[in-house]
């Protein structure tokens, strides 16, 4: 037990130095040697857990999802109504962007589709079936236009952001990462909300601090 518990610690220890090399790096010009030295441990240590860059890359990018969609999901279970946790959880994770070296390696890994033989797609498609599913219940709730299609407008909003805070990253390093976010929704919203709502939910982006 104690030995498992040991081989676990020194497991999270090197994802966490993982990310701060892949996160500084990315995959192309992130070394074993470097990772290694930021986790404080020997390579043979180091193979002996990850026998490989790519599965070293891919348990950071596991560890990324795991804390961002557990975020998610406590402001889904805080039981607003959907656009506004849409917008919520858009916010949550512009901050854990500016604020966890483990998220932001993730997400940088996640967008470099030339870093892996086969693209990491599944943290991609749970934030789409969670997108969809929040704006299915803002159209029950009246807060979305019933001709717009939820998977599509996921798709579109999922995508959109992606790129936002490439953006961000790329002129700023993300400091203006939470106004872009704030832009995107001021942007979207008079397009995807019924006009007799739109007054009242032209103030969500607002929450985004």
């Amino acid at each position: 037990m104690v030995k498992q518990v040991r081989a676990q610690v020194t497991r999270e220890t090197i994802v966490g130095g993982a990310a701060a090399v892949f996160g500084r790096r990315g995959y192309g010009l992130a070394s074993i040697a470097d990772i290694a030295t930021a986790s404080g441990v020997t390579k043979g240590a180091l193979y002996f857990h990850f026998p490989s860059k790519d599965e070293l890359a891919r348990a950071v990018i596991a560890e990324q999802h795991r804390r961002t969609m557990a975020a998610a999901t406590e402001v889904v279970e805080e039981g607003r109504p959907g656009l506004e946790t849409m917008v919520l959880m858009s916010g949550m994770l512009a901050r854990q962007l500016l604020t966890d070296p483990v998220v932001q390696a993730g997400i940088r890994l996640t967008t470099d589709v030339a870093s892996f033989d086969t693209p990491v797609t599944d943290p991609y498609r749970d934030w789409l079936r969670t997108s969809e599913s929040l704006f299915r219940q803002a159209v029950d709730e009246g807060d979305l236009r019933g001709d717009l299609d939820p998977g599509v407008l996921a798709s579109v909003i999922v995508a959109s952001y992606t790129g936002v805070q490439l953006v961000s990253e790329t002129f700023s390093q993300r400091a203006d990462l939470l106004q872009r976010v704030r832009d995107l929704w001021t942007v979207l919203l008079p397009g995807i909300v019924p006009a007799d709502r739109l007054q009242r939910l032209s103030a969500l982006p607002e929450l985004i601090r």
